[in-house]
């Protein structure tokens, strides 16, 4: 019976544990679970995901503070175009937070950051462009491009020194995406060093419509495979969304894939930026507690559970502070929609908004519970104490788990 830790994961002449930690904003993929991936031997990420507020939480910088300081006046104005990131302090605020993660980095392995595309950022194309380059400059070790189809991203980013030195790849849900990104990329004269093949039953965005269901991960990524082959395209493949178990990875590994992506088990790490009391929310869901549902304003679907507090609530847009779905017209669906419930409500009530969320103060506070479809399945990995608190896990027993596990066998900590 083979294991993960059969196989390994080739990036050049640099070999790797055939296991990444997918980046989950806002900070819930912290630096130390990045870091931990890497020391075991494998690929962690980080997110660059509302940077400056993650910035502002672990250096004690005032991004956040004194954004909201400059467009205060605005607060009450629907027309969010005014608001601007500053690009320098952009830069500043990742370069911080990428660095610092870089120097303290041990181990054989790798960290790479999580780079979403819907964050448009009231300036789409220079925002995103800022973003990866000062991840590169910072000394990333690779950059997963996410959230978007990204058919300029490597156009923005190839005139850097390290353009063809640091790992680039990207997540595509089917074929057709991934065809769409390497037409609109190969003037760059340069292919991804991989692509994360994301499936209908990964937690938070979703690359696919309300037929969700009927797809299948295992099925895209024959498909890519075989197409890939045909094209005589040398791409490692990294399945993601679903693959709960050491046995579930090496499946996939025997068909072929060059690593699996995993990230719903380490939620209910001590490395993960979950707060305890909402792991225990992960660690008590049932499959009937997890929704996929339209509340996103980027468009997607996303998975949660459907006991969020984002769920429903009518807080007022915090653009002027955060604003990082705001559109190239500074635009953000959730201010439509909460816009309206209130001129229904005159009588100046609290709103509920149930269509939309102010995604990022809801990701900032840790109160949109996003999780992989398998979520519920999270108590089977723990024990309870003697007052029903589930024993949160170290990341190294995960890693361990899914490495030299067999026969879907899951290791309860000792």
């Amino acid at each position: 019976m083979k294991r993960v830790d059969d196989f390994r994961l080739q990036f050049g002449k640099q070999e790797l544990v055939p296991i990444m930690i997918g980046g989950m904003g806002v900070d819930i993929s912290t630096a130390e679970l990045s870091l931990e991936a890497a020391r075991l031997g494998g690929i962690g990420h980080i997110s660059d995901a509302m940077v400056p507020t993650v910035s502002d939480r672990r250096f004690k910088t005032k991004y956040v503070k004194n954004k909201l300081q400059q467009y205060k006046f605005n607060v009450e104005n629907p027309d969010k175009s005014v608001v601007q990131f500053d690009l320098g302090l952009l830069a500043e605020a990742t370069a911080l937070h990428v660095g610092r993660t870089m120097e303290a980095k041990r181990g054989p392995g790798m960290v790479f950051i999580n780079c979403m595309e819907k964050l448009t950022m009231n300036a789409p194309r220079e925002t995103l462009r800022v973003r990866l380059s000062a991840a590169l400059d910072a000394g990333i070790d690779g950059i997963t491009l996410a959230a978007g189809l990204h058919l300029g991203s490597f156009a923005l980013i190839e005139d850097h020194p390290r353009f063809r030195d640091a790992k680039l790849g990207i997540i595509v849900s089917s074929l057709r995406a991934l065809q769409l990104f390497l037409k609109k990329s190969a003037r760059t004269g340069r292919l991804p060093d991989y692509v994360v093949v994301e499936g209908p039953l990964a937690g938070g965005h979703l690359g696919f419509g309300e037929d969700w269901a009927q797809f299948d991960l295992a099925a895209i990524v024959v498909e890519i495979r075989d197409w890939l082959a045909a094209e005589q395209l040398d791409i490692p493949l990294i399945p993601a969304g679903g693959i709960f178990t050491g046995s579930d990875a090496v499946n996939f590994l025997e068909a072929g894939a060059a690593a699996v992506q995993v990230a719903t088990r380490f939620t209910v790490t001590r490395e993960c930026g979950l707060p305890e009391d909402v792991q225990q929310e992960y660690f008590k869901a049932s499959e009937g507690d997890i929704e996929v549902n339209h509340i996103s304003p980027t468009g997607y679907l996303m998975r949660m559970l459907k006991g969020s507090p984002a769920i429903g609530n009518g807080i007022r847009p915090n653009c002027e502070a955060y604003g990082y779905l705001l559109d190239a017209k500074g635009h953000c669906q959730y201010i439509d929609a909460y816009n309206r419930e209130v001129a229904l409500h005159p009588e100046g009530a609290k709103v509920r908004v149930w269509d939309k969320t102010c995604l990022c103060t809801h990701m900032r506070n840790f109160d949109l519970w996003t999780c992989g479809h398998y979520a519920y399945r999270l108590k089977d990995t723990s024990r309870k104490d003697d007052s029903g608190r589930y024993e949160i896990l170290t990341a190294e027993h995960v890693f361990h788990d899914y490495r030299f596990s067999t026969d879907n066998r899951i290791a309860l900590p000792e």
